[in-house]
């Protein structure tokens, strides 16, 4: 089995005999040399791998359309190829060179087949590492969470490699192992908590399509306000607007609330909802002399024209006493500002006028009465969204004195220290 090397290694001893060296004398001669031919074989070995590996790599990349095998050179999975190709030639040696050292060829063949395991799960992990990239630069895949499944794949791969190390080491039985894990799962679970709840976690965040990369997301209880720039099996990296980046564990996207707003970015318009609150004792009745004035609007002119047509005809009809205000029908201040805020807002160029616009009166609190606002800009970009709603609100405040209104605000505590 082993002819080609039992020539390259098992001509000194004979040799050395000839010489007249001594039986154990030539025996350890020889077990130096041997190792010394092993160390340069393996190395000639190495950079001979090396170089064809990367050589061959190379020219396959550059003639193919394909970047996969570019994403592979980049994490050089060649290179820890070449590293594997040497230590296969040392595993075969080892037997041949250490023939009557069974101690030592024991255990260099364990340290040899231990180094094997390791160097091919890195092999593996740069394999995966370029898949994950590949796929990442995908339209289709550049949202879902790859780097999760990739470490599920990766601590499975690791948990089997420990058990051959360990089979190898104690020379244990790959059955009599897997029974003992089995036994331990109790323990393993405990160890590997966060990691199995991200997992799970990952999988529900795939299926349900609940985060994906790029999400803009809002998690208060972590502190998050920002892009997710990547999902992994157990944390969840948000870099927010400030550029901090918060960490979520990839559990707490499944047994916490967050807000996603991936629905608004794709809808047709931003929600505006906001509200003023109106002083409630400056709202009253208005006198013809006061509709009189309010003519001068433009914007609800005609419908004050229309509007009062209609009460006066009905208050004539019913012989209503309009020696006061309050008999009958009558326009308020705020009702006809509410009227005005309303068109101003179908009017104004920054708003979706396909979705809701409204401008409603909220329950009245010890504060006076709100009036909210709410619409749907056509702007989603957040610096142009803020101005718009700003631009809204800064006429709103502006227009409230010409109906006789007043916005409450708290009164001012200064005052003077005896």
């Amino acid at each position: 089995m082993h002819k080609p090397l039992d020539k390259i290694f098992n001509f000194l001893y004979p040799l050395f005999r000839d010489w007249g060296m001594s039986r154990n004398f030539a025996s350890y001669i020889s077990l130096v040399f041997n190792i010394i031919i092993m160390v340069a074989l393996a190395y000639a070995i190495y950079y001979v791998a090396k170089f064809v590996l990367v050589t061959l790599t190379a020219i396959f990349a550059q003639k193919t359309k394909t970047k996969f095998d570019d994403y592979l050179i980049h994490n050089k999975t060649t290179k820890y190829t070449a590293y594997l190709i040497p230590f296969f030639f040392i595993y075969k040696a080892v037997p041949i060179i250490l023939d009557r050292y069974e101690y030592w060829e024991t255990l260099f063949g364990k340290i040899v087949g231990i180094y094997i395991v390791l160097i091919s799960l890195w092999i593996i992990r740069t394999i995966f590492n370029a898949l994950r990239d590949y796929l990442k630069q995908k339209p289709e895949y550049s949202d879902k969470p790859i780097d999760s499944f990739v470490q599920v794949i990766m601590i499975v791969l690791w948990i089997f490699g420990v058990a051959m190390i360990i089979s190898t080491l104690f020379g244990i039985k790959k059955g009599e192992l897997l029974t003992i894990l089995g036994t331990l799962s109790a323990i393993i679970i405990l160890i590997f908590r966060d990691t199995i709840l991200g997992f799970v976690s990952s999988v529900q965040v795939a299926i349900n399509d609940m985060v994906r990369i790029g999400d803009w997301i809002t998690m208060d209880k972590f502190g998050a306000d920002g892009d997710v720039i990547e999902i992994n099996l157990t944390t969840v990296k948000v870099r927010n607007f400030d550029n901090t980046i918060t960490t979520i564990p990839t559990y707490a996207l499944s047994s916490d609330s967050f807000q996603n707003w991936r629905g608004m970015q794709k809808s047709d318009g931003r929600r505006i909802k906001r509200h003023v609150l109106i002083k409630s004792s400056s709202i009253r009745f208005l006198t013809n002399e006061d509709l009189n004035q309010m003519k001068k609007v433009q914007l609800i002119s005609s419908y004050i024209v229309t509007r009062q047509a209609e009460i006066e005809k009905y208050n004539a009809i019913n012989g209503i006493d309009k020696t006061l205000s309050l008999n009958g029908r009558n326009m308020t201040n705020l009702g006809l500002f509410r009227k005005y805020i309303m068109q101003y807002l179908i009017d104004h160029p920054g708003l979706n006028k396909n979705m809701h616009i409204m401008c409603r009166q909220l329950q009245s609190t010890e504060h006076g009465v709100p009036l909210e606002i709410y619409a749907f800009s056509s702007d989603k970009r957040w610096a142009n969204y803020e101005y718009i709603m700003a631009d809204i609100f800064d006429h709103v405040m502006a227009s409230v004195e010409y109906f006789d209104l007043e916005i409450f605000e708290l009164p001012s505590k200064i005052g003077r220290l005896d």
